[in-house]
């Protein structure tokens, strides 16, 4: 079974940006999305995947993710998947043993920054640097399947 075990942060400030080791851009789009699970499509440095998440309680879900051919991907985000479609940055980082992913999001939700630690058990302790703000990992809000149904910049005055 493919396990994932995330926590999800705000960010305080922008000292992050100067310890980044790699960014890239991703656009991803949702062909299903409810309150347990999502099916989404993501191209990211000229490859594509299919994946499936289910989460009951935001921090432990299972995930599964196959490769796809890279047109029909494009083809399912012109044709098929729900808008908006989600265009993002991703930084990479790491900070005192850990790799963090820090999501800078475009478009319809531009202005949201949300820092993102992969841990190994829910009960894995992690340093948590200077730069992270406020938890929100069981905040669906921030769940990327409901960022494509309701935008940041329709909720930001809420956040």
């Amino acid at each position: 079974m493919a396990v994932e075990i995330e926590r999800k942060f705000l960010l305080a400030s922008d000292a992050w940006r100067d310890r980044v080791e790699h960014s890239m851009e991703m656009k991803q789009g949702y062909l299903s999305r409810d309150a347990q699970s999502s099916v989404r499509v993501r191209i990211c440095e000229g490859r594509a995947q299919l994946g499936v998440k289910s989460t009951r309680d935001g921090i432990y879900r299972l995930e599964y993710e196959y490769e796809i051919p890279l047109e029909e991907a494009e083809e399912l985000l012109r044709l098929v998947a729900h808008r908006p479609i989600i265009h993002k940055t991703r930084h990479i980082l790491h900070h005192a043993g850990h790799r963090w992913e820090i999501d800078e999001f475009h478009g319809e939700n531009a202005g949201l920054v949300v820092a993102e630690v992969e841990l190994a058990s829910r009960e894995e302790p992690f340093e948590k640097p200077a730069w992270l703000g406020r938890e929100v990992s069981t905040d669906a809000r921030y769940y990327n399947s409901n960022l494509s149904k309701v935008p940041y910049s329709a909720w930001k005055d809420d956040a």
